[in-house]
């Protein structure tokens, strides 16, 4: 990731990765923000336990005072470039102040880290010594994607008077625990680990770290940072090789990682009481913030995204705050808003969805100047309630509510006329139930299904994001492969999408896995969605049953979700199977923790299907679509 930091390399939640791509007039870009702007950097500020943050503060010209745009990040902002530097430009060219501060325990800020910088006091104190400052007007927004924008969830919980609006993009690692989800910052889903945060933890947790003295001068950390940026070269990992090493627990200083949260992070288990004392935000907690939520369909995290955005529809603290939620949804993959091309197509993945640019500033700003200046410029009027890109269709669309009012729920059963193993087999997907009947297959944990695109990040190529052909994995005698006949007419499935499966194992506990697939005429498989879930969660997540020989258990995966037209001529297919790594961690089949065990056994698993069994899949189809 080329922007703040020439060696912050190979993580999408840097602020950087917000653009992606090397404007050809950052020159000019730079030049323009050193006449538009007055700079104060290296500031620092003080939380209420006496830790300092590192922050830079860039005002207008001109007399103020002036409403502020706060990011919060992780990150190294010593050299403002990229998207960062276009964002500071829009922002300073309406009006505003911009503020950028590191976490604390990042950079040149004080403490010791931890994920998501204590938002609920340093993200509060750091809006009230914005609000006290004679340059500010006492309004301040947030804004930022992934780590910029996760903390910002917590501290809309907090009713700051100041906090006027919010826009986080791509946010799910600061959700906790929303309705059916779990993903507690999406370290699981469906109660198994997802590998990403060992990755981006490898390069981000440093709490053992060069410090300078507290009584330099603020000119002293001026020159400081041209010379010392602080940013750690890490050394370079084969990540899709090392997280096939076991235990777990050894990832990260097999890998040369530092020292910081991640190893009692991995010791946690979904239901964790640790997981509800940190900076996520959990859905028991008020919401006091308008927003507008940018979300992505091959993002890590668009279930819990779509569910918080509902959530806060519906509990918000006030009907101002209830009536001042937007979102969009883009058809691209994690912080890739500002990467969408304006004339030409974009590719997530190998699936091309068309050009799906949208003028994401105008959009921003327009929010910012109705919530935080109060200006009367037709954004309520002119803003649809959900903004979001059918695939397949490749369009954007509006709708009042998510999902749209015009969808009706349509079941698919899963069925066999033999065994459905791989694409070889006769895996039927139909409106009625088949007959009674079972297809079984062998997981084996030191074999596991490869993972091929869906909503992925931050895994430094570990596992690939966006959609792609997925024929070589329905080769494999362990995916089960379930096919509808061809469509007579297009199929728009937009909203969450469910599946129940019946299941049996030989093993204590297992993990299975599903996935939606659109089957173009000439065979191509491209993948929509997945979901997986642990079969000792089967009941809930704050609690372990664990699976009897022989037994038939019911498993309620939480829901897929999408915007995806199948056309004419295609075919619906779902893949069952018992892995997707190296993006899910293994199951190893033992009943045991996982994360520290070494040797794993052989599962022998079965899906069911009959009138008693009716295994299936149910899609929120769009009547008239």
């Amino acid at each position: 990731m080329p922007y703040l930091s020439h060696r912050l390399k190979g993580f999408a939640v840097s602020l950087a990765l917000l653009s992606g791509h090397v404007y050809a007039d950052e020159k000019q870009e730079l030049a323009k923000f050193k006449a538009i702007s007055n700079a104060d950097t290296m500031l620092m500020v003080p939380m209420r336990d006496g830790v300092r943050l590192a922050t830079d503060v860039y005002k207008p010209k001109g007399e103020g005072p002036f409403p502020t745009i706060m990011v919060k990040t992780p990150y190294n902002f010593n050299q403002i470039k990229g998207v960062s530097l276009t964002f500071a430009n829009e922002a300073l060219e309406r009006g505003y102040a911009v503020v950028m501060q590191n976490e604390r325990g990042r950079f040149y800020s004080e403490g010791e880290w931890e994920i998501l910088g204590k938002p609920r006091t340093d993200g509060y104190d750091s809006l009230s010594w914005i609000a006290d400052q004679p340059w500010s007007d006492g309004k301040v927004a947030t804004w930022g994607c992934s780590s910029t924008a996760e903390w910002q969830l917590a501290l809309a919980a907090q009713n700051h008077p100041a906090h006027k609006a919010m826009v986080p993009m791509a946010s799910g690692a600061g959700i906790g625990r929303v309705g059916e989800y779990y993903e507690q910052g999406n370290w699981y889903k469906g109660g198994v680990h997802q590998t990403l945060f060992t990755v981006w933890l490898h390069s981000v947790q440093q709490n053992i770290r060069p410090q300078f003295p507290k009584a330099l001068t603020q000119q002293q950390r001026q020159m400081l940072r041209k010379a010392y940026d602080l940013a750690a070269d890490m050394p370079k990992v084969d990540w899709a090789k090392h997280l096939r090493t076991l235990p777990a627990t050894d990832w990260l200083n097999t890998s040369g990682g530092n020292d910081g949260p991640g190893a009692a992070l991995l010791a946690r288990k979904p239901n964790d009481p640790d997981w509800f004392k940190g900076g996520l935000y959990h859905d028991n907690e008020p919401f006091s913030v308008p927003a507008y939520w940018f979300n992505s369909w091959f993002d890590v995290s668009q279930g819990p995204n779509l569910a918080l955005y509902n959530h806060v529809r519906e509990n918000g603290s006030s009907k101002r705050v209830r009536d001042g939620q937007y979102m969009m949804v883009a058809p691209t993959l994690h912080c890739a808003f500002y990467r969408t091309p304006q004339h030409t197509d974009y590719i997530a993945g190998e699936l091309n969805v068309g050009n799906a640019y949208h003028d994401y500033w105008q959009t921003i700003f327009e929010f910012f100047d109705h919530y935080v200046k109060g200006e009367d410029n037709g954004f309520i009027k002119d803003t649809p309630r959900v903004k979001f890109y059918t695939m397949g269709r490749n369009q954007w669309e509006d709708a009042d509510t998510w999902p749209p009012k015009d969808t009706e729920m349509t079941t698919l059963y899963l069925g066999s006329e033999g065994p459905a193993n791989s694409i070889f087999g006769n895996g039927t997907l139909s409106f009625t139930p088949d007959e009674a009947g079972k297809d079984s297959f062998t997981y084996d944990p030191m074999n596991p299904v490869p993972s091929l695109g869906g909503g992925v990040c931050c895994n430094s190529g570990a596992s690939l994001g966006g959609s792609f052909d997925q024929r070589g994995i329905e080769a494999r005698a362990d995916v089960l492969v379930y096919t509808s006949d061809v469509l007579d007419k297009p199929m728009d499935v937009t909203g969450f999408i469910r599946a129940k499966l019946f299941v049996s194992s030989d093993a204590k506990d297992t993990d299975f896995t599903v996935k939606l697939v659109d089957v173009y005429p000439d065979g191509r498989a491209y993948n929509v969605d997945d979901t997986i879930l642990r079969a000792r969660y089967r009941e809930g997540f704050n609690k372990e049953v664990f699976m009897k020989s022989g037994e038939v258990y019911e498993l309620t995966p939480t829901a897929m979700s999408t915007s995806y037209e199948f056309k004419a001529g295609h075919r619906i297919r779902v893949e069952i199977s018992s892995s997707k790594f190296p993006q899910y961690m293994r199951n190893l089949n033992t009943g045991g923790n996982n994360v520290d065990e070494t040797e794993g056994v052989v599962a022998h698993n079965a899906i069911y299907y009959s009138d008693k069994y009716p295994s299936q899949i149910v899609l929120p189809v769009r009547k008239g679509k």
